[in-house]
C-alpha cells in the first residue's frame, strides 16, 4: 500500500476498535501554567483533543475541542502514538517600529508544545493575560484542509457581546463588510443561523471577561463564530471560492458563486493562525491588551524607515462640501490644494484623495477636473504627503503599474476598498498587494476588509484596517451611537489598529441627530469626536470633518493637530465596557489623556499621579455646560499642574474630554 492509503486504514481500523466493547483509549492530561500561576490551561489528549482554562483555579473555560480534517481524512485527533511534551519559556521583549500602544512590548509566556507522532502537532502559550494555541503540520507534500473544529465551551450561560453578519440577498452568509453594531445575549440564545465575526466577548457576571479572535492568519480562510444553543461557540470558516462574479457597479467587487468542500489548500509544512483567548479580570485590562500583535509573525519588511504615521484629512465623508471658499468645492484641483493648505496649518502630515480622483475601475483614467501635477507640486511646496484610495478590484488587476505610477507621483500611502470576504483566496490577496507596497515604499490600509490579527506587525506598513462600524455610517444611519463607540475600544481593537475616521465637527444629541447626506453630524459631543484621536488606535489617523468649519476654530484644531498618532506608552486609568473609559498616552515627554462616555453624563476623577517630576502646561478642552443639548459646546482652558494634581472630568451625554500635559 501507498503510505496515505496505509495511514487511513490505520485510521479507520482505530475508529472501528474504539466502538468495540473493553476497548479503552488512555487520557493523557497535561498543564501549562502563566508566568505569574494566575491562568492555567489543561490540556486533554484521548479520544478527542480538548483543553480547559483556569484563573485563579476556577474554571472559565470548559472542555473544548480542538481538531484539524484534511481531505484525505487524515486529521489531527488521529493520534499515532505516544505524544511528546516539550516545554519553554520565553522573557523577551518586541520593539515595535509603529507603535499603537506601546514602544517596548514585554514578550513573556510559558509555552507547551504536543507532538502527536502523526505529523500534527499543537502549540499552546499562556500569558498573564491570554492564553492561545495554534496547529502545526509537518506533511511533506501539500494539503487540502476539509475543516477544522475550534470549540469554545463556558462553565455558565455567560452573556455575549458579539458582530452578527447580516446575510445578503444575492450572495452566501460568509459575504460580509465586518462593520456592525454589537449585540450583547446570552450563549444558549444563538444557534448556527448566528454567524458573526471577532473578536466577540464573553462577559460573566463577575471577572474575568474574555475575548475570542485569532493572529496570524495568513493562507487560510479567518475565523467566524456560531452558536449551538448551549454555552458552546463553535468556529466557522469560509469555503474555498471555486467561481466568482462582479456585482456592484460604481464600486464592483467580486463574489463567490460557488464554493468547494474544503476551506484551504496550502503547504504540508505550516502553522495555523493562532486562536486567542483574552482573559481581563478588569474592564481596564481589555483597551490595552496587545496579545494579538505579539502572537503575530515578526516583520517581514527588513526596512521600515519610510514608514512615517501621522494624520490626514479626507473629504469623502463630507463630499468635500466645503464653504466661504472662492472656488467651487468638489473632487478636483482647487478642493485638494485647500486640503493641503488647510493640513499644514494645523500639522496633519498628509491628505487623502478618497473615491472620484480616477475612474473607480481605471486608475490611470484621471477626473478631468483634476491635475494631479499640480496638486503633487502644491504638496511638495507645503511638505504634506498625499495618499490616493482605490477599489480593491481594480487595485488587484493593475497593482504594478499603478503602484509605479503613484512612486511617480510622490505618493506615500494608499487606500483599497471593497473586499468584504475573508475566505483563503481574499487572505492570499492582502498578502499579495502588502508584499507589493512594500517593495514599492507604500503605505497601505485595506477597507472592506477584514480584522487585522497581527497583520500589521508582519507587515508593519499595513498601518490599519477599516473593520468597524465607523464615521462614515452617521451620513445614512444612527449606528454610530456613542453607547457602539464605547464598545470599540473593549472589543474591535482587540484584534488591531482600526480606521474609525473620528473629527466631525457638526455635533448633535440623540434627540437632534438627523443623518443628512452633505451635512454629516456625529451623535455625540464636539469632545468626544476630539477623544478618539486619543482612544482609539489608528497610526494613521483621518480627520473626517469639514476644514472650512475648522478654519474658524483654529484653537480647537491647533489641539487636534498636536495630537500623536504612535505612542511610547498606554495606561488605561478607568474603564467600564460600554459605558466609559480614560486612556492616558506618553509620546516623548508629552502626555494626552481621552476619556468618553456612553449615552450617560458620568463625573470622573484624573489623578495625575503618572506624571513626571516638574510643572506641565495642561491644554483641556471639556464639554462645555450646554453640551447636553448642544453637543458642538465645549471650553477649552490651560492651567499649570504637577504629578499631585486632581482633575474633575464631567462627561455630557455622549460626552468626551481631553487634556495634552507637556513638561514645561
Amino acid at each position: 500500500m501507498k503510505p496515505t492509503r496505509i495511514n487511513q486504514y490505520l485510521i479507520s481500523l482505530f475508529g472501528i476498535l474504539s466502538f468495540l466493547p473493553g476497548f479503552t483509549q488512555t487520557v493523557t492530561t497535561q498543564d501549562l501554567s502563566s508566568p505569574d500561576q494566575a491562568l492555567k490551561v489543561s490540556v486533554s489528549l484521548g479520544p478527542a483533543i480538548t483543553y480547559r482554562v483556569y484563573y485563579q483555579n476556577r474554571l472559565i473555560v470548559a472542555s473544548s475541542e480542538i481538531d484539524l480534517v484534511l481531505q484525505d481524512g487524515q486529521k489531527l485527533s488521529a493520534r499515532a502514538g505516544k505524544p511528546k511534551f516539550t516545554t519553554r519559556q520565553n522573557r523577551g521583549q518586541i520593539v515595535s517600529p509603529v507603535p499603537e500602544k506601546r514602544k517596548v512590548i514585554p514578550d513573556v509566556y510559558q509555552e507547551l508544545t504536543v507532538d502527536l507522532r502523526n505529523s500534527f502537532s499543537l502549540i499552546f502559550r499562556a500569558y498573564n493575560d491570554g492564553v492561545a494555541y495554534r496547529i502545526v503540520t509537518a506533511f511533506k507534500d501539500s494539503i487540502t484542509v476539509k475543516n477544522e473544529t475550534a470549540r469554545f465551551q463556558f462553565p455558565e450561560n455567560h452573556r455575549l457581546y458579539f458582530p452578527e453578519v447580516v446575510k445578503r440577498p444575492d450572495q452566501d452568509r460568509y459575504h460580509t463588510s465586518f462593520e456592525e453594531v454589537y449585540s450583547f445575549k446570552p450563549l444558549d440564545s444563538l444557534s448556527s443561523r448566528n454567524l458573526f465575526f471577532t473578536p466577540v466577548l464573553v462577559a460573566p457576571t463577575t471577572a474575568p471577561k474574555i475575548a475570542l479572535t485569532e493572529s496570524d492568519l495568513e493562507d487560510y480562510p479567518g475565523m467566524f463564530l456560531t452558536g449551538t444553543g448551549s454555552k458552546t461557540m463553535q468556529g466557522e470558516f469560509a469555503p474555498y471560492p471555486l467561481d466568482e462574479a462582479i456585482a456592484g457597479g460604481e464600486y464592483s467587487q467580486k463574489y463567490v458563486t460557488r464554493r468547494a468542500d474544503y476551506i484551504a489548500k496550502t503547504a504540508g509544512t505550516r502553522s495555523f493562525p493562532w486562536r486567542v483567548l483574552i482573559v481581563a479580570p478588569h474592564d481596564r485590562d481589555l483597551p490595552g491588551n496587545d496579545l494579538v500583535y505579539r502572537l503575530a509573525s515578526p516583520s517581514r519588511v527588513a526596512d521600515v524607515s519610510w514608514v512615517k504615521p501621522g494624520k490626514a484629512t479626507d473629504e469623502w465623508i463630507i463630499s468635500s462640501n466645503l464653504f466661504n471658499v472662492p472656488f467651487k468645492s468638489g473632487i478636483n484641483t482647487e478642493t485638494y490644494k485647500f486640503y493641503i493648505d488647510f493640513a499644514k496649518r494645523f500639522g496633519f502630515e498628509r491628505i487623502m484623495m478618497d473615491a472620484g480622483w480616477s475612474d473607480t475601475q481605471d486608475l490611470f483614467k484621471i477626473r478631468p477636473e483634476i491635475n494631479m501635477d499640480e496638486i503633487m507640486a502644491h504638496a511638495k511646496k507645503q511638505g504634506i504627503g498625499v495618499s490616493m484610495w482605490t477599489l480593491g478590484m481594480t487595485l488587484e488587476r493593475q497593482l504594478e503599474p499603478a503602484l509605479e505610477q503613484f512612486n511617480r507621483w510622490g505618493v506615500d500611502f494608499i487606500m483599497t476598498d471593497f473586499f468584504d470576504r475573508d475566505d483563503q483566496k481574499t487572505v492570499r490577496l492582502f498578502q499579495k498587494i502588502a508584499e507589493a507596497c512594500a517593495r514599492h515604499k507604500l503605505m497601505i490600509m485595506f477597507h472592506g476588509a477584514y480584522k487585522p490579527a497581527g497583520f500589521n506587525r508582519t507587515y508593519p506598513h499595513a498601518v490599519a484596517r477599516e473593520a468597524v462600524l465607523g464615521s462614515e455610517f452617521n451620513i445614512w444611519s444612527n449606528k454610530p451611537s456613542p453607547d457602539h463607540n464605547l464598545l470599540l475600544p473593549f472589543i474591535r481593537m482587540l484584534s488591531g489598529p482600526m480606521d474609525y475616521e473620528p473629527g466631525l465637527l457638526a455635533n448633535a444629541t440623540p434627540k437632534t441627530f438627523r443623518p443628512i447626506g452633505e451635512n454629516v453630524m456625529s451623535m455625540t459631543t464636539r469632545c468626544q469626536q476630539l477623544a478618539m484621536f486619543i482612544v482609539y488606535e489608528s497610526p494613521i489617523q483621518f480627520f473626517s470633518g469639514n476644514p472650512s468649519q475648522g478654519l474658524a476654530e483654529p484653537a480647537f484644531m491647533e489641539l487636534m493637530g498636536s495630537i500623536p498618532t504612535t505612542w511610547d506608552t498606554t495606561r488605561v486609568l478607568d474603564a467600564r465596557v460600554g459605558d466609559y473609559l480614560m486612556t492616558a498616552r506618553k509620546k516623548n515627554q508629552d502626555w494626552f489623556v481621552g476619556a468618553m462616555t456612553d449615552s450617560t453624563a458620568r463625573d470622573l476623577t484624573l489623578s495625575l499621579d503618572f506624571l513626571g517630576e516638574g510643572t506641565y502646561e495642561a491644554a483641556i478642552c471639556e464639554d462645555g455646560v450646554n453640551a447636553d443639548r448642544y453637543a458642538s459646546d465645549y471650553k477649552l482652558s490651560t492651567k499649570t499642574v504637577t504629578k499631585k494634581d486632581v482633575l474633575p472630568v464631567h462627561l455630557a451625554p455622549g460626552g468626551g474630554y481631553v487634556v495634552r500635559l507637556r513638561k514645561k
